[in-house]
């Protein structure tokens, strides 16, 4: 397991946060508070990377209320079992925007005809006298050195890269203001259309520098199951997909052991997300993160970059 530097984000967020218990509140949190994925001031983004910025007192004395009485969040998310991570985070982020007034509307879609959909704005925020589009994602990449700059972030089963989903925002979903059916549907003009990025990357070695990428980004490691032989004697838990984004935290003997661990992941054919726990108390809470993959994901992600499914 690569060296992460003392007191991570997973200690960071602890240390502000350790009142929270509730996964959903949790995961809200994360995705207002965590650092962004990509630098808003990076020059190759053109000012189109949305950041939620530092934090209020106010917006922080709020959710410690959600956290002692969730029920308003659980309404709103209601009794569907969700299993679209994306789906879940923005079903958090738009209670968060509805709540502060922000939200004009979530999940709107745009059609030239009752069949054909051209688009969907993920959110329309009020903004002056105009709108804020907003598109909206949670990613989670793999560092493969094999492939150069962001097309070498790749996603965990291998279907996309953060490259790719960045030339899908900027050259499709960004523009969906522009035409003339979402036009006629908005009362106001969008005046800014941006992204906004929350995730955590992936790293077989030491963290590398990589403009774009905002300097204190989430991150873990990822290493093969052969691999996963060398880890530490300790407490480690195999992270349900929808609390992949806040640093888990679960009842004290809910971990399971190294040996267990190994077992569990023996021969799996995807990556699995794995977290190493600490004691904190009645809990065991997240220390750090990584993905366990099969022994040939790499010649996986070589196969795939040849057959022309991801970019070379």
């Amino acid at each position: 397991m690569p060296d992460q530097p003392p007191g991570g984000y997973q200690a960071l967020f602890e240390s502000r946060w350790p009142h929270l218990a509730n996964p959903h509140v949790r995961t809200l949190v994360w995705l207002l508070d965590a650092p962004d994925l990509l630098d808003p001031a990076a020059p190759q983004w053109q000012g189109r990377i949305a950041s939620l910025g530092l934090m209020s007192p106010q917006t922080a004395a709020w959710l410690a209320a959600l956290e002692r009485d969730p029920s308003p969040l659980q309404a709103a998310l209601g009794d569907k079992h969700y299993s679209r991570l994306g789906l879940y985070a923005e079903k958090l982020m738009a209670f968060y925007f509805a709540q502060h007034g922000h939200l004009y509307a979530h999940g709107l879609q745009v059609r030239a005809d009752r069949t054909d959909t051209i688009g969907e704005f993920d959110f329309l925020l009020h903004d002056g006298d105009g709108l804020q589009h907003i598109e909206f994602a949670t990613k989670f990449y793999l560092l493969d050195a094999d492939s150069p700059g962001f097309n070498g972030l790749i996603g965990p089963n291998l279907a996309d890269t953060l490259g790719v989903k960045m030339r899908k925002i900027f050259d499709k979903q960004l523009s969906l203001a522009e035409h003339p059916a979402a036009q006629a549907l908005l009362p106001k003009p969008v005046t800014r259309a941006q992204a906004l990025v929350k995730g955590w990357l992936f790293y077989p070695n030491a963290v590398p520098a990589m403009p774009g990428i905002t300097e204190r980004h989430c991150h873990g490691f990822w290493m093969t199951q052969e691999q996963a032989a060398s880890l530490p004697d300790r407490q480690y838990a195999i992270m349900p997909r929808l609390q992949w984004l806040a640093p888990l935290k679960v009842a004290a003997g809910a971990g399971m052991s190294r040996a267990a661990l190994l077992a569990a992941v023996s021969g799996q054919p995807a990556p699995l997300m794995v977290a190493a726990l600490r004691p904190g108390g009645e809990w065991l809470v997240e220390e750090r993160r990584g993905f366990i993959v099969p022994d040939d994901w790499r010649a996986q992600a070589a196969q795939r970059r040849h057959e022309g499914v991801l970019p070379a």
